[in-house]
């Protein structure tokens, strides 16, 4: 598929009012699940196996998303990357069931975060989970001294677009 129709979004982190979405988080929280990151959890080969996983099988929904990267295939390009710091790997749990992954990485040099992956279980959806994951981990952002974070989605992928446009995102165009 051409660039050009990807759509690209970026969100300005000083105008953002998180006070707007806590109710996702308390939902979730009353509900059991909690929110933490991979760096809390510990940045081990397990780990990030079990992301992976996650990441893979949230991913198949995704439209033009084709085959999802080997495991080595996925260490080399989104992990074993000096833009990964597993600070800004989100991760929402249930009991012991990882149900949904937001994955940001650090883009400061280039004076944003990229957020690479958000994405829930199948089971998990229509919750709030992704809304208050995105939220979580804006704190990504202010860890790596910049103000705005970057998404870009597939056109077919209105779900993920809308709710990046609920939370303020905004349409962008970079190269």
């Amino acid at each position: 598929m051409p660039d050009h129709t990807w759509v690209k979004l970026e969100l300005d982190v000083k105008t953002f009012d998180a006070s707007r979405f806590a109710t996702y988080a308390e939902r979730c929280r009353e509900a059991g699940i909690r929110f933490t990151t991979l760096a809390d959890l510990g940045d081990t080969a397990a780990n990030r196996r079990a992301v992976y996983e996650l990441n893979k099988e949230c991913s198949a929904d995704i439209p033009g998303r084709g085959a999802f990267y080997t495991f080595d295939e996925y260490l080399a390009q989104r992990i074993e990357t000096p833009s990964f710091d597993p600070r800004g790997v989100v991760i929402a749990i249930d009991g012991d069931m990882w149900c949904g992954l937001s994955m940001s990485s650090d883009r400061r040099s280039e004076g944003f975060v990229f957020v690479e992956m958000t994405g829930v279980r199948r089971d998990y959806r229509g919750r709030g989970i992704s809304l208050a994951m995105k939220t979580y981990g804006m704190g990504f952002a202010h860890l790596c001294r910049v103000n705005t974070i970057r998404t870009v989605h597939h056109p077919g992928n209105t779900t993920a677009i809308a709710m990046n446009r609920r939370l303020g995102y905004v349409d962008a165009d970079w190269n």
